[in-house]
């Protein structure tokens, strides 16, 4: 079955209001773009935590979606009533059903990330049966092998992991590193995320890969120092949490940071240098990987 869509220029102040009246009153969906996006104006209204955040761009299209028997001119005027919007021209235009299911799955590939590692969505079979292969469907939780910070800490991983090392994942989203590093042989392995979500996510990707690894919300992980600390989130947590990481590490222990733009690396460097020999180890399109020794 097919639905309607209309898009309907608005302020940000606009946006919200309009977007909440037509959920209210009929609307399947209703999504808040930039007006701007493709443009050089286009701008990101979502920052690293601790950075300021913008409500909303300055100029939206309000897109919502209907069922195809939807009188949407008699809704689209009740919501500019209630919303107190003067409402636009605009045009209806149909939305073909589609198996969305099988478009999103086509998305997602197997990435090959190093000569012996793939990752391999549930509904692929493993181009390589004699590689590591990492069983992981994209979900709610960061880290399938596709973003270049998530590549950079897998291919550091496969080369510098030794059988029975220790490792800690901070910030461990789907469980990605802490699975590979088990994989790579490492003895006790544990993740650590603030997303409830992301942990119970971790736990099942460690089930279906036939690990075993502890997965925790931050102050209930064990606090033992690990051999290897790789923490792959953002600079400006990395920049809270650098006391908290490298007393995790034990002494003459390896870390590994990732989701850091290389222009980014100098300041970063610049705080763990405090407890860690600590160096750039690979850049790939704009993110950085530092890697660094305990003192």
């Amino acid at each position: 079955m097919p639905w309607q869509s209309v898009s309907l220029p608005a302020t940000a102040a606009e946006a919200d209001r309009l977007s909440d009246v037509l959920m209210d009153i009929g609307a399947l969906s209703v999504s808040i773009e930039d007006a701007a996006a493709g443009t050089d104006y286009e701008a990101p209204i979502f920052g690293e935590p601790g950075m300021p955040v913008d409500a909303l761009w300055r100029d939206n299209f309000v897109v919502a979606l209907f069922e195809q028997s939807a009188n949407v001119h008699a809704i689209l005027t009740q919501a500019a009533e209630l919303a107190e919007f003067a409402l636009p021209s605009y045009a209806i235009s149909t939305v073909a059903e589609q198996d969305w299911v099988r478009l999103t799955q086509a998305e997602f590939d197997p990435i090959q990330i190093s000569p012996r590692l793939w990752i391999i969505p549930s509904w692929h079979h493993a181009p390589d049966s004699g590689a590591i292969n990492l069983k992981l469907d994209p979900g709610l939780a960061f880290g399938t092998g596709s973003h270049p910070t998530t590549r950079l800490c897998l291919q550091w991983l496969d080369l510098h992991t030794q059988a029975n090392d220790s490792v800690l994942d901070y910030g461990c989203g789907s469980g990605i590193l802490a699975i590979a590093a088990k994989k790579f042989g490492a003895g006790v392995v544990c993740g650590v995320d603030i997303d409830p979500q992301a942990v119970l996510t971790a736990q099942d990707n460690a089930q279906n890969n036939d690990v075993s690894i502890d997965f925790f919300i931050p102050g209930q992980e064990h606090s033992t120092p690990t051999d290897i600390v790789v923490a792959n989130i953002l600079t400006n947590p990395l920049l809270t949490l650098a006391p908290l990481l490298a007393e995790r590490c034990k002494p003459h222990g390896r870390i590994v940071l990732s989701g850091i733009l290389c222009s980014q690396a100098e300041q970063v460097i610049a705080l763990y240098s405090a407890w860690f020999d600590i160096n750039v180890w690979r850049d790939e399109d704009g993110w950085t990987c530092l890697s660094g020794v305990k003192k």
